[in-house]
């Protein structure tokens, strides 16, 4: 998956594409700069299903016209973030990567992360990851690979909806409940398999569930035969400010024995790193 995912679509191992939202639509200020924000709509309509696309092909994924896209297409060309090498197919460079790395080298907390998320993936033989929620989704800012259990070998940059993955619901458990029941309000349901959770009180007594318990276990809601399990991580005053969680397939680990065998390893991981982050900001 490309390094920097956007408002985006995320194909399944079954093709089925999970839509993800941002939540309620936010009205421009008189301090919204548009052309800033049509630069950055051209970046995001570049994708892993388009990482090519010719000056049409902008202007209609981004409602610009072809005179407007041009102009920003242009612009990207010479700042070093976009290419055109036979002066009609534009692609992104790997300067790119600047504005999504950006966030990683300024939260430098995550590097006290990956010890511990390795130590973990290597006990449990399975995949790990750390995200932060940003609006209906959850970013993923770290990822330990141990095995493909998606098509879209997901990676730092990911973006997955909150409300059915382990680690949102996690997130989400570490909201305020008025802050909570509004992105609820505004998110979309969409039954992803027959196991997805898409009625209110369901949503809200599962989150409820992982505030109480600690962690959180997702059971092929987002994907069939996926699984996984995720524990929050928590700042010096106790806030839920991250997330990991380890994922596995449910033909190799059913919902008991990831609650048997993994989530001991990963509340510990989830304390270790808790710990690291209290301590680095003193």
């Amino acid at each position: 998956m490309n390094g920097i995912v956007t408002k985006s679509a995320v194909e399944t191992t079954s093709g089925k594409t999970l839509g993800v939202q941002d939540g309620a639509e936010k009205k421009p200020g008189d301090t919204y700069v548009q052309s800033f924000a049509r630069g950055l709509e051209v970046i995001r309509s570049f994708s892993a299903d388009r990482p090519v696309q010719t000056l049409s092909e902008v202007a209609a994924q981004t409602g610009l016209t072809r005179a407007g896209a041009r102009r920003i297409l242009l612009t990207l060309q010479t700042l070093g973030y976009v290419a055109c090498a036979d002066g009609k197919h534009f692609e992104l460079t790997p300067r790119i990567l600047d504005l999504g790395f950006a966030y990683l080298s300024s939260q430098p907390l995550w590097n006290l992360a990956m010890p511990a998320m390795e130590t973990l993936s290597e006990a449990v033989q399975e995949s790990c990851s750390a995200g932060v929620l940003d609006g209906l989704e959850v970013v993923y800012v770290v990822r330990v690979h141990a095995h493909k259990i998606m098509s879209t070998n997901l990676g730092v940059g990911s973006r997955l909806p909150a409300f059915w993955t382990s680690m949102g619901r996690v997130l989400l458990a570490g909201l305020p409940q008025p802050q909570l029941l509004a992105l609820l309000a505004n998110c979309p349901r969409e039954p992803f398999t027959r196991y997805t959770l898409t009625e209110d009180a369901d949503l809200l007594a599962a989150i409820e569930v992982v505030r109480q318990q600690g962690w959180a276990l997702i059971n092929q809601e987002l994907e069939e035969g996926l699984i996984s399990v995720a524990a929050p991580l928590h700042n010096a005053q106790g806030q839920c400010v991250g997330a990991i969680n380890v994922s596995g397939q449910a033909n190799r680990t059913n919902a008991q024995e990831m609650q048997a065998r993994i989530v001991p390893h990963l509340l510990r991981a989830a304390q270790t790193i808790s710990l690291l982050m209290r301590t680095a900001r003193r």
